[in-house]
Protein backbone atom coordinates (compact mmCIF):
# COMPACT_ATOMS: atom_id res chain seq x y z
CA UNK A 1 0.00 0.00 0.00
CA UNK A 2 0.99 3.18 -0.77
CA UNK A 3 -0.05 6.54 1.19
CA UNK A 4 -0.24 10.21 0.96
CA UNK A 5 -1.16 12.63 3.72
CA UNK A 6 -4.76 14.60 2.67
CA UNK A 7 -7.32 16.18 4.52
CA UNK A 8 -4.88 15.71 8.13
CA UNK A 9 -5.47 11.79 7.43
CA UNK A 10 -2.87 9.46 6.05
CA UNK A 11 -4.96 7.49 3.50
CA UNK A 12 -3.93 4.19 2.23
CA UNK A 13 -4.19 3.45 -1.88
CA UNK A 14 -3.24 1.52 -4.12
CA UNK A 15 -2.25 2.47 -7.97
CA UNK A 16 -2.05 -0.29 -11.18
CA UNK A 17 -0.24 2.16 -12.87
CA UNK A 18 -0.25 2.84 -16.54
CA UNK A 19 -1.37 5.25 -19.56
CA UNK A 20 -5.03 4.95 -19.12
CA UNK A 21 -8.35 6.47 -18.59
CA UNK A 22 -8.44 6.27 -14.63
CA UNK A 23 -10.96 4.71 -12.74
CA UNK A 24 -10.68 4.98 -8.91
CA UNK A 25 -13.17 2.61 -6.91
CA UNK A 26 -14.43 3.42 -3.34
CA UNK A 27 -15.11 0.19 -0.84
CA UNK A 28 -18.57 -0.33 1.00
CA UNK A 29 -18.73 -0.28 5.47
CA UNK A 30 -16.06 -2.49 7.02
CA UNK A 31 -15.07 -3.30 3.69
CA UNK A 32 -11.56 -2.00 2.24
CA UNK A 33 -9.67 -1.66 -0.81
CA UNK A 34 -9.42 -5.68 -1.21
CA UNK A 35 -13.05 -5.81 -2.16
CA UNK A 36 -12.17 -4.98 -5.65
CA UNK A 37 -9.44 -7.19 -6.54
CA UNK A 38 -11.66 -9.49 -8.69
CA UNK A 39 -12.57 -6.13 -10.28
CA UNK A 40 -8.77 -4.98 -11.09
CA UNK A 41 -7.09 -8.28 -13.74
CA UNK A 42 -10.59 -7.05 -15.80
CA UNK A 43 -9.50 -3.50 -15.80
CA UNK A 44 -6.15 -3.17 -15.43
CA UNK A 45 -4.85 -3.85 -19.19
CA UNK A 46 -6.44 -0.54 -20.26
CA UNK A 47 -7.68 1.14 -17.48
CA UNK A 48 -5.28 2.93 -14.26
CA UNK A 49 -6.71 1.76 -11.42
CA UNK A 50 -7.11 3.26 -7.91
CA UNK A 51 -8.53 1.75 -5.04
CA UNK A 52 -8.19 2.85 -1.44
CA UNK A 53 -8.66 2.21 2.19
CA UNK A 54 -11.84 5.06 3.46
CA UNK A 55 -11.19 6.43 7.21
CA UNK A 56 -11.71 3.48 9.76
CA UNK A 57 -10.72 0.39 7.18
CA UNK A 58 -7.74 -0.93 6.42
CA UNK A 59 -4.85 1.15 6.77
CA UNK A 60 -6.55 4.64 6.94
CA UNK A 61 -7.30 5.53 10.50
CA UNK A 62 -10.68 7.28 11.29
CA UNK A 63 -8.97 9.22 14.66
CA UNK A 64 -12.07 12.15 14.67
CA UNK A 65 -15.59 12.64 13.68
CA UNK A 66 -16.04 12.62 9.81
CA UNK A 67 -18.97 12.63 7.08
CA UNK A 68 -19.30 11.33 3.75
CA UNK A 69 -18.24 14.75 2.45
CA UNK A 70 -14.83 14.70 4.52
CA UNK A 71 -14.77 11.11 2.79
CA UNK A 72 -15.28 13.23 -1.15
CA UNK A 73 -12.99 15.56 0.04
CA UNK A 74 -10.77 13.02 0.41
CA UNK A 75 -11.09 11.32 -2.93
CA UNK A 76 -10.59 14.67 -4.60
CA UNK A 77 -7.76 14.94 -2.37
CA UNK A 78 -6.22 11.91 -3.76
CA UNK A 79 -6.58 13.11 -7.25
CA UNK A 80 -4.93 15.81 -7.01
CA UNK A 81 -1.44 13.77 -5.50
CA UNK A 82 -1.61 12.13 -8.21
CA UNK A 83 -2.00 14.76 -10.31
CA UNK A 84 -5.25 13.13 -11.83
CA UNK A 85 -7.29 15.87 -13.65
CA UNK A 86 -10.55 13.36 -14.36
CA UNK A 87 -11.56 10.25 -13.55
CA UNK A 88 -13.98 7.71 -13.37
CA UNK A 89 -15.73 7.80 -9.89
CA UNK A 90 -16.82 4.33 -8.74
CA UNK A 91 -18.06 3.02 -5.08
CA UNK A 92 -20.42 0.21 -3.65
CA UNK A 93 -22.94 1.30 -1.20
CA UNK A 94 -20.92 4.00 0.97
CA UNK A 95 -18.66 4.10 -1.50
CA UNK A 96 -21.46 4.85 -3.43
CA UNK A 97 -22.35 7.61 -1.11
CA UNK A 98 -18.68 9.33 -1.42
CA UNK A 99 -18.74 8.85 -4.91
CA UNK A 100 -22.35 10.85 -5.60
CA UNK A 101 -20.51 13.38 -3.04
CA UNK A 102 -17.71 13.84 -5.33
CA UNK A 103 -19.78 14.63 -8.22
CA UNK A 104 -21.70 17.08 -6.53
CA UNK A 105 -18.62 18.60 -5.43
CA UNK A 106 -16.06 18.62 -7.95
CA UNK A 107 -18.37 17.83 -11.34
CA UNK A 108 -15.67 18.88 -13.79
CA UNK A 109 -13.53 16.07 -12.30
CA UNK A 110 -15.96 13.26 -12.61
CA UNK A 111 -15.76 11.64 -16.44
CA UNK A 112 -18.50 8.83 -15.47
CA UNK A 113 -19.99 7.01 -12.26
CA UNK A 114 -20.26 3.76 -11.71
CA UNK A 115 -22.72 2.98 -8.70
CA UNK A 116 -22.82 -0.69 -7.09
CA UNK A 117 -25.67 -1.19 -4.37
CA UNK A 118 -25.81 2.24 -3.33
CA UNK A 119 -28.34 5.26 -3.24
CA UNK A 120 -28.59 8.65 -2.09
CA UNK A 121 -30.91 9.00 0.57
CA UNK A 122 -30.84 8.17 4.56
CA UNK A 123 -31.35 4.73 6.43
CA UNK A 124 -34.89 3.12 6.38
CA UNK A 125 -36.22 4.86 10.01
CA UNK A 126 -37.29 1.14 10.64
CA UNK A 127 -33.71 -0.26 10.69
CA UNK A 128 -32.27 2.36 12.52
CA UNK A 129 -32.60 0.60 15.91
CA UNK A 130 -31.96 -2.93 14.45
CA UNK A 131 -28.65 -1.23 13.23
CA UNK A 132 -27.44 0.92 16.42
CA UNK A 133 -28.01 -2.55 18.46
CA UNK A 134 -25.75 -4.50 16.10
CA UNK A 135 -23.17 -1.60 16.42
CA UNK A 136 -24.17 -1.39 20.46
CA UNK A 137 -23.29 -5.58 20.90
CA UNK A 138 -19.84 -4.95 18.50
CA UNK A 139 -18.44 -2.06 20.75
CA UNK A 140 -19.72 -4.24 23.70
CA UNK A 141 -18.88 -7.60 22.71
CA UNK A 142 -16.50 -7.52 19.85
CA UNK A 143 -17.41 -8.85 16.28
CA UNK A 144 -17.69 -12.10 16.84
CA UNK A 145 -21.19 -11.38 18.96
CA UNK A 146 -22.79 -9.94 15.45
CA UNK A 147 -20.72 -11.23 12.59
CA UNK A 148 -22.95 -13.60 10.87
CA UNK A 149 -25.89 -10.62 11.12
CA UNK A 150 -23.37 -8.55 9.16
CA UNK A 151 -21.75 -10.99 7.07
CA UNK A 152 -25.34 -11.73 5.95
CA UNK A 153 -26.56 -8.36 5.05
CA UNK A 154 -23.55 -7.52 3.11
CA UNK A 155 -22.08 -11.09 1.77
CA UNK A 156 -24.98 -13.32 1.99
CA UNK A 157 -25.44 -16.98 2.57
CA UNK A 158 -21.73 -18.50 2.92
CA UNK A 159 -18.67 -18.53 4.92
CA UNK A 160 -16.58 -15.32 5.22
CA UNK A 161 -13.43 -15.75 7.45
CA UNK A 162 -11.30 -13.72 5.22
CA UNK A 163 -13.77 -10.38 6.25
CA UNK A 164 -14.34 -11.84 9.47
CA UNK A 165 -10.69 -12.02 10.61
CA UNK A 166 -10.16 -8.24 9.01
CA UNK A 167 -13.37 -7.42 11.20
CA UNK A 168 -11.65 -8.79 14.61
CA UNK A 169 -8.80 -6.59 13.99
CA UNK A 170 -10.66 -3.48 13.57
CA UNK A 171 -10.12 -0.49 16.23
CA UNK A 172 -13.24 -0.41 17.85
CA UNK A 173 -13.67 3.85 18.41
CA UNK A 174 -12.94 4.06 15.18
CA UNK A 175 -15.46 1.29 14.01
CA UNK A 176 -17.78 3.44 16.06
CA UNK A 177 -17.03 6.48 14.17
CA UNK A 178 -17.55 5.38 10.81
CA UNK A 179 -20.94 3.55 11.98
CA UNK A 180 -22.14 7.07 13.17
CA UNK A 181 -20.78 8.57 9.80
CA UNK A 182 -22.90 6.13 8.29
CA UNK A 183 -25.87 6.16 10.15
CA UNK A 184 -26.06 10.32 10.59
CA UNK A 185 -25.33 10.62 6.51
CA UNK A 186 -27.67 13.15 5.01
CA UNK A 187 -30.06 12.98 2.24
CA UNK A 188 -28.92 14.03 -1.14
CA UNK A 189 -31.92 12.80 -3.23
CA UNK A 190 -32.79 16.35 -3.71
CA UNK A 191 -29.73 16.87 -5.94
CA UNK A 192 -29.72 14.21 -8.03
CA UNK A 193 -30.63 15.98 -10.94
CA UNK A 194 -27.33 17.96 -10.90
CA UNK A 195 -25.19 15.50 -11.21
CA UNK A 196 -24.44 14.86 -15.37
CA UNK A 197 -21.59 12.40 -15.83
CA UNK A 198 -22.79 9.28 -17.42
CA UNK A 199 -23.66 6.89 -15.04
CA UNK A 200 -23.75 2.62 -14.60
CA UNK A 201 -25.79 1.48 -11.53
CA UNK A 202 -25.28 -2.07 -11.11
CA UNK A 203 -27.68 -3.84 -7.97
CA UNK A 204 -27.90 -7.25 -6.91
CA UNK A 205 -31.51 -8.09 -6.96
CA UNK A 206 -31.34 -10.35 -3.56
CA UNK A 207 -28.97 -6.81 -1.64
CA UNK A 208 -30.61 -7.45 1.94
CA UNK A 209 -29.50 -4.00 2.78
CA UNK A 210 -30.40 -1.42 0.26
CA UNK A 211 -33.35 -2.09 -1.72
CA UNK A 212 -33.50 -2.40 -5.81
CA UNK A 213 -35.55 0.27 -5.68
CA UNK A 214 -33.36 2.52 -4.70
CA UNK A 215 -30.97 1.87 -7.73
CA UNK A 216 -33.70 2.41 -9.82
CA UNK A 217 -34.57 5.73 -7.77
CA UNK A 218 -31.16 6.65 -9.36
CA UNK A 219 -31.90 5.97 -12.46
CA UNK A 220 -34.95 8.12 -12.54
CA UNK A 221 -33.85 10.87 -10.95
CA UNK A 222 -29.67 11.23 -12.08
CA UNK A 223 -29.15 13.84 -14.55
CA UNK A 224 -27.05 12.13 -16.97
CA UNK A 225 -27.64 8.83 -19.13
CA UNK A 226 -27.77 6.34 -16.71
CA UNK A 227 -27.55 2.39 -17.23
CA UNK A 228 -29.38 -0.42 -14.66
CA UNK A 229 -28.31 -3.89 -14.34
CA UNK A 230 -29.69 -6.02 -12.04
CA UNK A 231 -27.51 -8.41 -10.75
CA UNK A 232 -29.60 -11.68 -10.66
CA UNK A 233 -29.10 -13.64 -7.09
CA UNK A 234 -26.59 -11.29 -5.81
CA UNK A 235 -26.53 -9.89 -2.45
CA UNK A 236 -25.32 -6.08 -1.09
CA UNK A 237 -21.25 -6.61 -2.37
CA UNK A 238 -22.28 -7.84 -5.51
CA UNK A 239 -19.42 -7.50 -7.47
CA UNK A 240 -17.37 -9.56 -4.55
CA UNK A 241 -19.68 -12.54 -4.91
CA UNK A 242 -20.87 -12.01 -8.72
CA UNK A 243 -17.49 -10.52 -10.14
CA UNK A 244 -18.01 -12.14 -13.79
CA UNK A 245 -21.27 -10.71 -14.42
CA UNK A 246 -20.02 -7.27 -12.73
CA UNK A 247 -16.51 -6.99 -15.15
CA UNK A 248 -18.79 -7.73 -18.15
CA UNK A 249 -21.13 -4.46 -17.57
CA UNK A 250 -18.80 -2.10 -16.56
CA UNK A 251 -16.41 -3.19 -19.32
CA UNK A 252 -18.81 -2.68 -21.71
CA UNK A 253 -19.88 0.99 -19.72
CA UNK A 254 -16.39 1.83 -19.62
CA UNK A 255 -16.21 1.10 -23.54
CA UNK A 256 -18.36 3.18 -24.69
CA UNK A 257 -17.36 6.18 -22.66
Amino acid sequence: MQHAFINGVSIAFKDSGGTGPVVLLSHGFLMDHSMFDQQLPALQEKFRVITWDERGFGETEALTDFTYWDSAMDVIGLLDHLGIDKAVIGGMSQGGFISLRVALLAPERVRALILIDTQSGTEDPALVEGYNGLHDAWMEHGPNAVQDIVAGLILGPGAWPEWMSKWAKLDRPQFSRAFHCLMHRDDISNRLAEITAPTLILHGTLDASIPLEKAEYLRDHLGGAVQLVALDGAPHASNLTHPTETNTAINRFLGAL
